[in-house]
């Protein structure tokens, strides 16, 4: 199966360079959760850091992101997921 891939982004209109990195820390935490289990594979995902990522409580984070995959079409169901380590790319039962 092939790894998901995602990217993240965040302009300069975030904040400096302290807290651009933070938010992108911040939202992979949160990739690695949610997509990890309920993306659909074979399909490329860009997430946008914005200035509210920086203060927004991590479980909004999560919440968020199931909606944007659902918006998208790309939300899996945990009972037919199947997991993929975004870093290596493997997928496990």
């Amino acid at each position: 199966m092939p790894p998901i891939r995602v990217g993240f982004t965040a302009s300069r209109r975030v904040g400096n360079a302290v807290r651009r990195n933070r938010i992108r820390r911040r939202l992979k935490a949160a990739v690695g959760e949610v997509l990890a289990v309920h993306a659909k594979p074979d399909r490329d995902y860009v997430v946008i850091g914005r200035a509210a990522t920086f203060k927004r409580p991590y479980s909004a984070l999560l919440k968020d992101l199931e909606t944007a995959l659902k918006r998208v079409s790309a939300y899996m169901k945990t009972d037919e997921a199947i997991v993929c380590d975004t870093a290596v790319g493997e997928a496990r039962q």
